[in-house]
């Protein structure tokens, strides 16, 4: 522990350092060395003050969270915090870089606090089904207030430093690069001030003007309502800063610990905290040798400028890469660039970036007809239409044109990579980027590697992936890859279920109850019913068809499965449920009544099986990563883990029960597991 906090005096000041790379995160050796160093300061006779810094580029960024589901270690967290508040001399604690969770409750337990400007303070336990554990929904409303804490502990968002003193959590704003200096003439004025040790818990202000006002929580939680249905830390959270004003310091703090270990103990912190390493997983790439180098991308080619190719530019101009867009007619390039203007400027209007910011961007793209533009790129990325003939031609043209060393990546949604490969004059330098709509937002980036991509051109890709803040999943080559593949067999699922008896918004309404952003119905008319469909080939063969040939071809047209008004609101549309019912009839199907839970199970568990089926192919490392796609790609509810997750808790043998019950194929490795009482965790 003398290893990771070290401890000196600079005349009546102690200044305890604690070293702990990268994050400075609060492991039991930390925990350790700062009670020791604390008690050190505190019994040496010429110690008047004492500054908590941290070495490094940041301060305490929050717990270790590897410790979490071991056994705890003293001192623990609240015990810490609680004997720095009740130090007998004022502790100073000195921010830089991101004072994070459980890193804030130690400023918070601190009796001042002094910040440079670029630092940022946070609550993020939220993210993790948690709430703060050591006194913070007990602290932070003592000095901000409960409106502010109330924000900052549901949310989970950090604010900046200068925000931070305006809101009373930071004493003073220390100058960039003079940190110590100023935290320890700041404890030298208190010093010589003889001020005593302020301590948090004891401050009542704030939070006794907020009691005898329950409309403050009431209309906190009507607002946030439909943010934060079904997740239970938020209201956890909302419970504590409730108890902060309402109950003493000492029982407020009680029901924080209760309100904690219950969701520590629940499944949608378990959820959370697999995702959370889930993520951190899907860096780690079999058969990528540690000491690959990635080649330098310095200038990005993105040819198609329909809905994917500008998202993709966007994409790649915000995180400061100079793109080439090309297009084959000045029609469709016209149309991209109004499109890409236009979400930039939506984007000013809602304060999310400057006029100034938006031109800045703007002049890194250069449209271009010419695909000899394309020759000095590093890495060119189709997104064209999603037709094979297409795209190999599109390959074969660029070969043609790019540098020997330069990377070919498509956008493709389902088709073959390696048959792309083939088009291409260097097959190595081929792989498929599968970015989701809108690119621009969307935080998942499906890495395919094909079988002759060189692990350069994948390194590549994966640091490409991190430079633009996308979260990257390799994938091995599969028709619909991993997302859609397993996305598939929830729509045939989906339409069948339709026939059967449910209606589009009964299958709707279920996924949208079970967490997810949308149904699936919901999402073709987001998409566009008329997705590879073409009127010439359209035989009205399915629900479908019919629409597309009414021209109810989904949002875009004003009516698909639902009708739509001017804002693209959709409601239930009884031409739709006509030509459902109808459908039914010609097909000899009678309908029936369908319950939720067979319309959830039929949807879900048939891409469960699907995702046991890509691992047993080897075309996904890992269950987690199936998890990471579905969350990020398709808005799976982070707080239920993802399908294999969520299977795993259900149950196994639960699933093959169900499968078997409504005729169902089962994947063997699916069958294999459940017959061994195993989980795909465990694999």
């Amino acid at each position: 522990m003398t290893d990771v906090v070290s401890f000196s005096i600079q005349g009546p000041i102690a200044v305890l350092t604690a070293d702990n790379p990268p994050v400075n995160a609060l492991s039991a050796a930390v925990r350790q060395g700062l009670q020791a160093r604390l008690r050190e300061a505190v019994a040496a006779a010429e110690v008047e003050a004492i500054v908590i810094a941290c070495a490094g580029r940041t301060f305490f960024a929050g717990a270790d969270i590897t410790e979490f589901g071991k056994p705890p270690q003293p001192p623990q967290l609240p015990e810490l915090v609680d004997e720095l508040e009740a130090c007998p001399q004022p502790v100073v604690a000195a921010i830089h870089g991101a004072a994070l969770g459980g890193g804030l409750e130690i400023a918070l337990g601190c009796h001042f606090r002094i910040a440079v400007p670029s630092a940022s303070l946070g609550m993020p336990e939220v993210k993790l089904g948690l709430i703060p554990g050591a006194g913070g929904t007990q602290r932070l409303p003592r000095l901000v207030g409960p409106e502010l804490a109330l924000q900052a502990i549901v949310s989970g968002d950090s604010v900046p430093a200068g925000q931070a003193a305006a809101a009373g959590l930071i004493d003073r704003l220390a100058r960039e690069g003079s940190l110590l200096e100023d935290a320890l003439a700041f404890a030298r004025e208190i010093v010589a001030d003889r001020r005593p040790p302020r301590r948090t818990g004891e401050q009542q202000e704030r939070v006794e003007a907020a009691r005898g006002r329950p409309e403050l929580f009431a209309g906190f939680r009507k607002a946030n309502a439909r943010r934060l249905k079904g997740l239970d830390a938020p209201e956890a959270a909302i419970q504590a800063v409730e108890a902060a004003v309402a109950l003493p310091f000492a029982e407020g703090l009680k029901r924080e610990r209760e309100l904690f270990a219950r969701l520590m103990a629940g499944p949608q912190s378990a959820a959370l905290r697999h995702l959370f390493f889930a993520e951190r997983q899907a860096a780690k790439v079999a058969g990528l040798p540690s000491g690959v180098q990635a080649l330098p991308v310095r200038k990005v080619g993105v040819v198609g400028a329909g809905t994917m190719g500008g998202g993709i530019s966007m994409a790649l101009l915000n995180a400061g890469l100079p793109v080439v867009l090309a297009e084959v007619s000045e029609a469709g390039l016209e149309r991209g660039l109004g499109a890409i203007r236009r979400n930039y400027e939506g984007s000013v209007q809602r304060g999310r970036m400057t006029a100034a910011e938006v031109e800045a961007r703007l002049q890194a793209l250069e449209p271009t007809l010419d695909f000899a533009r394309l020759a000095d790129c590093d890495l060119v990325i189709e997104a064209v239409f999603e037709d094979m003939e297409v795209k190999s031609r599109v390959f074969a043209q660029l070969s043609a044109i790019v540098r020997p060393d330069a990377i070919l990546a498509s956008n493709t949604s389902y088709l073959d990579i390696d048959r792309l490969a083939d088009a291409a004059s260097r097959p190595e330098r081929v792989l498929g980027l599968h970015f989701f709509s809108p690119a621009n937002v969307m935080r998942l980036l499906e890495v395919v590697r094909a079988e002759r991509t060189s692990p350069g051109t994948l390194a590549t890709a994966l640091q490409l992936a991190r430079r633009i803040g996308k979260v990257a999943v390799v994938v091995g080559v599969a028709h619909g890859f991993v997302g859609n593949r397993m996305l598939s067999r929830r729509q045939e699922q989906a339409n069948r279920l339709i026939l059967e008896g449910a209606l589009p918004w009964d299958v709707d309404r279920v996924h949208t109850d079970f967490g997810m952003p949308m149904g699936p119905f919901q999402m073709a008319d987001l998409a566009g019913l008329d997705l590879g469909w073409t009127r010439e080939r359209s035989s009205g063969a399915t629900v479908r068809e019919i629409l597309c040939e009414m021209d109810r071809r989904g949002q875009k047209t004003g009516a698909g499965f639902y009708d739509y008004d001017s804002d693209r609101k959709g409601t239930p549309s009884p031409v739709v449920e006509k030509i459902v019912l109808e459908f039914s009839a010609r097909a000899g199907i009678e309908r029936r009544a369908i319950s939720d839970r067979e319309i959830l199970e039929r949807c879900l568990y048939p891409m469960i099986g699907e995702g046991a089926q890509i691992l047993d192919e080897g075309k996904a490392q890992r269950a987690s990563d199936i998890d990471v796609v579905w969350v990020y790609g398709y808005g799976f509810p982070a707080w239920r883990g993802g399908p294999m997750f969520y299977a795993d808790a259900a149950g196994l043998a639960q699933i093959v029960q169900a499968l078997d019950g409504y005729g169902l194929a089962v994947a063997p490795l699916l069958r294999r597991l459940a017959a061994e009482g195993k989980g795909f965790g465990d694999l």
